[in-house]
């Protein structure tokens, strides 16, 4: 088998968002008059809960926040709201894509392989950050775009993967993701894929038992990647040709 597409998780794995996404939270909840500020942990707790909206919705349901009756009426607006400042936060630069990322999209594209998105955030968000991170052109380096909103259920199910895999009319076994938490990793192997994990700030403490390599970040000329786990031991950088023994 050759390989034939990468296929990207977002958040923690093409950049480290989860900050901005912290601070695009506290500054919703301030406009909307919410007495509420998650703090690193408080956050890192509710990332538990894979997508956005379901995570303001567990929050107002379990953790018994003042104000969480009036707000419950309100989540939509909240997390559109939120949202929107997101994109701003993005598109002003405030996130930055890990080390390795932009070499290895580039090195596929010029490979000839297809690049693709997986990602249980919202499209505006993905189309936010590649624009940023990438330059204007970015979301157009990418075959496909997968979003969360698209989903029926998000990571750990496989649904999004399989959306991905429908977009870009690939097998499973022909394709590598990319994936930063032990969820995403669920996800991609419930969909049949091989994955490589590169743990972010919030998850570095998760068991990533199943994948096929596990790496610091994805490694620049100067910048080594540290191997972590699985395939790759000796490897300084995630390349076209590590990734091909994967399917190999």
């Amino acid at each position: 088998m050759a390989l034939e597409a990468l296929i990207f998780d977002v958040d923690g794995t093409l950049a480290e968002t989860e900050e901005t996404h912290r601070r695009a939270l506290n500054e919703t909840f301030a406009a909307f008059d919410l007495p509420w500020e998650w703090d690193q942990a408080t956050y890192r707790r509710l990332l538990h809960v894979m997508g956005g909206k379901e995570r303001l919705l567990h929050y107002v349901e379990f953790d018994g926040p003042a104000e969480a009756e009036r707000a419950f009426d309100r989540l939509d607006e909240i997390h559109a709201a939120k949202n929107a400042r997101y994109g701003e936060l993005a598109s002003a630069g405030s996130v930055t894509l890990r080390p390795g990322v932009e070499r290895l999209v580039r090195e596929a594209r010029a490979a000839g392989l297809k690049v693709a998105i997986a990602t249980t955030t919202s499209r505006r968000n993905v189309e936010a950050l590649l624009a940023s991170t990438f330059g204007p052109q970015g979301p157009s380096l990418f075959d496909a775009i997968a979003a969360g909103d698209e989903a029926p259920a998000k990571k750990p199910a496989p649904d999004i993967y399989e959306i991905a895999l429908k977009k870009l009319g690939n097998d499973p076994n022909v394709c590598i993701a990319f994936e930063d938490t032990a969820h995403g990793l669920r996800s991609a192997r419930a969909a049949g894929l091989k994955c490589v994990v590169t743990p972010s700030f919030y998850s570095e403490d998760q068991n990533f038992s199943g994948a096929a390599a596990i790496f610091g970040h994805l490694g620049e000329p100067g910048l080594p990647a540290r191997h972590l786990g699985g395939a790759g031991a000796g490897e300084t950088m995630v390349t076209i040709p590590f990734l091909r023994t994967l399917v190999g």
